[in-house]
């Protein structure tokens, strides 16, 4: 009887295209739990969620965009009128503040339309890395993946491209990801660690793809 060849720690090439697969199959049109109309919409959805849910984030932004959706909009609120639609989410002090100055960016420098830029996005204030990743692919259609705590758990957990900071995961998954996944890759692997592949307890028995994963721990029917 031969013995089953033995897996490395990583995810070989056709395991990564088994996994992508699957999970299109569940979820053929993955797209983000923010809600947003517009380009700017997106933008202060995501400034917004640092350190706080989408769920949060939704509540304010359907107070918010009905009243002041534009950069010139909430600019004319100022810093104290925009904290009363988004003090109920976490740093909103800080998150205000940078909207605010992101807003006249906008207007002074970018005709009040967000660029389509890494370096210009992450020049605003507030916007780092992941952030300008997300707006790059949600709203413009570009293959990026913004990788953040669930990326960055999924990410390890399975082999598919492990890590010790998001950079390294984020060029890694850039490298195995195929050309035919990268588009919905991040939205894939962040609703799989949100209601999946959780922090704390992980759904295993209910993970289809399981059979691949490299997971030493885990969770029992």
């Amino acid at each position: 009887m031969t013995a089953a060849p033995r897996r490395g720690p990583t995810l070989a090439r056709a395991e990564v295209v088994e996994l992508f697969s699957r999970l299109r199959e569940l979820n053929p049109r993955p797209t983000t739990e923010l809600e947003y109309r517009t380009p700017f919409e997106l933008l202060v959805a995501v400034t917004l969620s640092a350190q706080a849910t989408d769920v949060g984030v939704n509540k304010a932004t359907r107070r918010l965009f009905p009243v002041a959706n534009t950069p010139a909009a909430i600019l004319a609120l100022g810093e104290d009128g925009l904290k009363k639609y988004i003090s109920t989410i976490g740093l909103f002090n800080a998150k205000a503040k940078n909207v605010i100055a992101t807003c006249r960016i906008l207007l002074d420098q970018h005709d009040g339309e967000v660029p389509r830029s890494r370096d210009a996005l992450e020049a605003l204030p507030g916007v780092g890395r992941k952030t300008a990743n997300v707006v790059l692919n949600t709203a413009f259609g570009e293959p990026t993946i913004a990788v953040d705590t669930h990326i960055f758990r999924v990410a390890n957990r399975t082999g598919l491209a492990p890590g010790k900071d998001v950079r390294t995961v984020e060029d890694k998954l850039v490298k195995v990801v195929p050309a035919e996944f990268m588009l919905d890759a991040h939205h894939w692997l962040i609703l799989h660690g949100r209601y999946v592949c959780k922090a704390r307890t992980p759904d295993c028995p209910q993970c289809v793809i399981r059979d691949l994963c490299r997971f030493k721990e885990k969770t029992a029917a």
